[in-house]
């Protein structure tokens, strides 16, 4: 260890000054994976690319439909090349099915939020956060009540899907008809 850490120079300041820096990043990099896995951010983050593609993709539709024109009318040969109009549909239709997938997350999030609320309406406060007691909260007590309940009609379902599956177990072919 050297003399100037042991008393306290300038060593000791700069972890201090590049703590919060890398802080500072570490939250940045968790709020770009966020914003990666959240579908409305990664469709509003493709629509501009669509916008791009279909200027792209008319752009090339407009010099093949001029240029075949010039051909059909003897004005040109075929000896120059022209961009393929198939490949920037095929990037159009790439990013069209990304946007879909997007929407189709979205809303398999907002049911399972909705779902979710609808089952279990209002939070149960913690001893870590007491603070934050909400007045739509339930007690502990009525927590379990509604878990007691929850527990009991997974369990009525689990027994009729056990007896479904008996009934249809026994209702095999005839032992005589093999």
């Amino acid at each position: 260890v050297s003399q100037q850490q042991q008393a306290g120079g300038p060593m000791m300041s700069q972890p201090g000054l590049q703590q919060p820096a890398s802080i500072q990043q570490q939250q940045q990099q968790q709020l770009s994976q966020q914003q990666d896995f959240d579908p409305v951010h990664r469709f509003k983050m493709l629509i501009p690319q669509l916008k791009e593609s279909l200027q792209n993709l008319m752009k090339i539709a407009s010099m093949n439909l001029s240029y075949n024109t010039s051909i059909d009318n003897g004005i040109k040969s075929s000896d120059t090349s022209v961009q393929r109009f198939d490949k920037s549909l095929e990037e159009f239709y790439a990013l069209c099915d990304q946007l879909e997938l997007c929407l189709r997350l979205a809303y398999e999030c907002l049911s399972q939020s909705i779902d979710s609320a609808k089952h279990s309406p209002n939070l149960v406060p913690t001893a870590t956060k007491p603070d934050t007691v909400q007045t739509e909260s339930m007690s502990y007590a009525q927590y379990l009540t509604m878990i007691k309940s929850q527990i009991s009609c997974a369990k009525d379902i689990h027994n009729a899907l056990l007896e479904c599956s008996k009934k249809i177990a026994g209702k095999g072919p005839p032992q005589g008809m093999m």
